[in-house]
């Protein structure tokens, strides 16, 4: 069914252009002062004079990231109270300068002369176990601590662990 198109339509029709026409003559840019013409130019460096600048969202400092500082520790060849010391000395010093992360290697006891000792199970390393248990065990550092973590492989895998220390500035 096609429609013939009345009078009264095209007459609509034209109004509609007539007012399509007087509002983009209204809302048109304004030309160039051709007068002028090193304007632009004049107006970049009065920008650049002044000392207001367009803030850089990119570099906006956000107060919730924590940027990491890490520290790395190997214990490798320490016996257990040699590590013990280190491990409790280094944590104190990495809070002090204000470290997020701590990787500890303490290797995973391949090589290890547990064998000497018989209430030492061949199956277990010594530092692999005991140094994070020194760390639980001690309130001063725990105090320093928010978590102990499992490294990822690229750190040292099951023969390290993370330690995030708590910020100095927010210490209680």
């Amino acid at each position: 069914m096609i429609k013939k198109i009345t009078e009264r339509d095209k007459e609509d029709w034209e109004n509609f252009l007539d007012n399509k026409k007087k509002n983009l003559n209204k809302n048109s840019v304004k030309k160039k002062d051709i007068n002028n013409p090193d304007k632009d130019k004049q107006d970049w460096e009065n920008f650049l004079n002044t000392k207001e600048k367009i803030p850089n969202k990119d570099f906006v400092h956000k107060k919730n990231i924590r940027y990491e500082k890490i520290k790395k520790i190997d214990l490798h060849g320490y016996t257990i109270e040699e590590a013990n010391k280190a491990i409790e000395q280094f944590i104190q010093k990495c809070f002090d300068e204000s470290v997020t992360k701590i990787i500890v290697i303490t290797g995973k006891g391949l090589r290890s002369k547990n064998v000497e000792n018989p209430y030492l199970s061949k199956d277990l390393s010594i530092l692999k176990y005991s140094v994070p248990e020194f760390i639980e065990k001690n309130k001063s550092l725990t105090r320093l601590i928010i978590e102990t973590t499992d490294a990822k492989i690229e750190d040292g895998g099951s023969g390290a662990f993370y330690i995030y220390i708590k910020n100095k500035n927010k210490f209680k």
